[in-house]
């Protein structure tokens, strides 16, 4: 995979945070399809946070299929591929949260799930970059929101 998941990020604006930043390190991936990297910094202000520990995690995992697809022939008369099959990406960040004082961390997860049409990876390349630069843009422009939603209920 094309990606670096080591190395200091910047954080989003939240709520409450000052210039928010995670240093992440390389860590043991889950799957042979995958990679993974835990926080083993943070900088900024953000009161409250938690570096990775055993007991309250903070690790991102990326997943690519185990198997890519590949687009079947298009059939002779209409041109139209029969069945198109899709490769499937996984991405999760997992954030250890204690539910109550003197109570055992409970694992919280953000996942994004990228379903990607067996063919347009070539033909339609540009469809989906503009549909993640969009997609991560919508959240980073949102992300204050995202995180007030999630602590008040409300949208």
């Amino acid at each position: 995979m094309a990606l670096t998941l080591t190395g200091v990020i910047t954080g989003s604006a939240q709520t409450g945070f000052t210039a928010p930043t995670y240093t992440f390190t390389a860590d043991t991936p889950p799957g042979v399809n995958g990679k993974q990297a835990y926080v083993s910094a943070l900088g900024g202000t953000q009161t409250g946070v938690t570096m990775h520990s055993v007991s309250d995690p903070f690790t991102f995992s990326a997943f690519k299929p185990l198997t890519l697809k590949t687009l079947s022939v298009a059939n002779a008369v209409t041109g139209i591929a029969t069945t198109v099959p899709f490769n499937k990406y996984k991405f999760i960040l997992r954030k250890g949260a204690q539910p109550l004082v003197n109570n055992p961390y409970k694992t919280a997860s953000c996942v994004l799930e990228i379903n990607v049409p067996a063919g347009a990876d070539s033909y339609a390349s540009a469809e989906l970059r503009g549909m993640v630069s969009a997609f991560i843009g919508m959240l980073s422009t949102n992300s204050a929101g995202i995180g007030d939603s999630i602590v008040t209920g409300t949208i």
